[in-house]
């Protein structure tokens, strides 16, 4: 099941996929991401975790245009806490070294603490993680 989330200009701005045969959500960022629009996006995709009981999202940022540290504190002290009670356990962020984003993904690595998190500039290499440690 996909699920496209929209700005207010009509532009996607997140494509949610549940992934029944990896058992993991695969989440694709877009373009100049708003405070609301981040908010938005992690509850749909925090929620589509929870309905299918997996532990794993895949979270491609690589084309997110510029930063988004004006999110930074609600992600690590709010969104993060409730992903991992929503189940969340292991989540792969990929992103592209290039972009202001990958900062921001920095960034909210080195501050994480509520679940796994590796930050990947392949997605071949996030897929493989995830799956390494679902084996464990």
């Amino acid at each position: 099941m996909t699920q496209e989330l929209k700005s207010s200009l009509g532009r996607v701005f997140l494509t949610v996929t549940t992934d029944t045969e990896n058992r993991w959500i695969d989440v694709n960022w877009q373009g100049y991401l708003t405070a609301s629009n981040i908010q938005e996006g992690a509850h749909a995709y925090t929620t589509a975790l929870a309905k299918a009981g997996f532990a794993c999202v895949i979270n491609d940022t690589r084309e997110v245009r510029g930063p988004w540290d004006h999110s930074m504190d609600w992600v690590i002290n709010e969104w993060a806490p409730n992903a991992a009670k929503a189940g969340l356990r292991y989540f792969a962020m990929i992103t592209s070294p290039e972009t202001l984003a990958e900062g921001s993904a920095a960034a909210f690595y080195d501050q994480l603490t509520a679940f796994k998190a590796q930050v990947f500039t392949s997605r071949q290499a996030a897929e493989a993680w995830l799956r390494s440690v679902m084996q464990n």
